[in-house]
């Protein structure tokens, strides 16, 4: 009975530690998920007033907003490109690793750019513009470059993939209509009509066999040779004599000499 118990007892334990764990992965679950609506909503607020202040304020203010608006969308499509790739892929590990050194350089600048708008001294932050406009293009161009090549890399798998695809899709309808070759294989073995008929015998003696009488000039290729070429001089042509052809009943006698 105390073994039933501890055993019991042992269960219930492990259900509440269960229990707990399982609490604690939805309420940290749910907190990044709150921290991601969040860090993304603030995002969309500051892009918005870097926008309108771009609008509003033209000069050093309107163009500092310009450079951290320029910023901040060349790296986060970098790493959006960089968070869809394969992450099978050691290539883009390492890629990802040197956008994460790019990204240090990227929140520099944007601070640097943050704390200058709050400087109220307008030639301070003209002196600082071509240097601080060198950086940004110097990031975004490396962060563009980047995006390109992940970009290039993930359309060149795709068609390799499709060209790979459409091969085996050839060849699985090439085995589907399998009935196509036997067809023409059937079609090979049949034996070919000869071309040149035979010569025509009318008109010559027949033999005892049936077959044209042998004579001692035979002409070239009588000899059971059906293949080879015709005669050169074509049979004479005889006369039937009118008394001899045979009349029908709607044709009139034919005239004789001596007949008026």
């Amino acid at each position: 009975m105390e073994a039933v118990v501890a055993i019991l007892g042992l269960l219930f334990v492990l259900f509440v530690v269960a229990g707990v764990f399982a609490a604690v992965k939805a309420v940290q679950a749910a907190k990044r998920g709150v921290d991601r609506t969040v860090a993304q909503a603030r995002r969309t607020v500051e892009d918005t007033g870097l926008r309108a202040r771009q609008l509003a304020q033209p000069g050093v203010v309107g163009e500092l907003a310009q450079l951290r608006l320029t910023l901040r969308t060349s790296m986060r499509a970098t790493q959006d490109v960089l968070r869809s790739g394969s992450p099978d892929d050691a290539s883009l590990g390492e890629a990802a690793g040197l956008f994460q050194r790019l990204s240090a350089h990227g929140h520099e600048l944007d601070d640097d750019l943050k704390r200058l708008e709050r400087e109220p001294d307008r030639a301070t932050i003209t002196a600082c513009l071509p240097e601080l406009r060198a950086r940004t293009e110097r990031i975004t161009h490396s962060a563009e470059s980047l995006r390109w090549a992940v970009r290039d890399r993930a359309r060149k798998f795709a068609d390799d993939d499709l060209a790979s695809l459409s091969d085996q899709i050839d060849v699985e309808s090439g085995a589907l209509r399998h009935w196509t070759r036997a067809e023409d294989a059937a079609t090979a073995d049949l034996p070919r009509e000869p071309v040149r008929g035979r010569r025509s015998t009318a008109g010559q003696p027949q033999g005892p066999g049936g077959g044209p009488a042998a004579s001692g000039s035979a002409p070239a290729g009588a000899a059971g040779d059906d293949w080879g070429p015709a005669s050169e001089d074509p049979p004479a042509l005889t006369t039937r004599d009118p008394r001899t052809q045979p009349s029908y009943p709607w044709q009139k006698a034919p005239r004789t000499e001596g007949t008026t």
